[in-house]
C-alpha cells in the first residue's frame, strides 16, 4: 500500500502558509519578524480594498432601489 504522500488521488499539496495567527515565533529572526510584518500589511491592504469593493457595490445597490 502506497504512503499518504505517494497518494494519486491525494490532488495538489497546499504550500504552508507564510504565517500563521498564534504560531510561535521563537525560531524567527528579527529579518524574517520583519518579513512577516510586511507580509500581513500587505494582506491588510488588500483586505481594505475588498471591503471598500463590497461597500461601494452596496451603496450603487442601495442607490438604485432607492428609486
Amino acid at each position: 500500500m502506497p504512503a499518504f504522500d505517494d497518494d494519486p488521488f491525494a490532488g495538489p499539496r497546499k504550500a504552508p502558509a507564510a504565517h500563521e495567527i498564534g504560531q510561535p515565533l521563537d525560531a524567527l529572526s528579527a529579518p524574517e519578524l520583519q518579513e512577516r510584518i510586511e507580509l500581513l500589511k500587505a494582506e491588510i491592504a488588500r483586505l481594505e480594498v475588498a471591503i471598500k469593493s463590497r461597500q461601494a457595490t452596496k451603496d450603487a445597490a442601495s442607490a438604485f432601489f432607492k428609486r
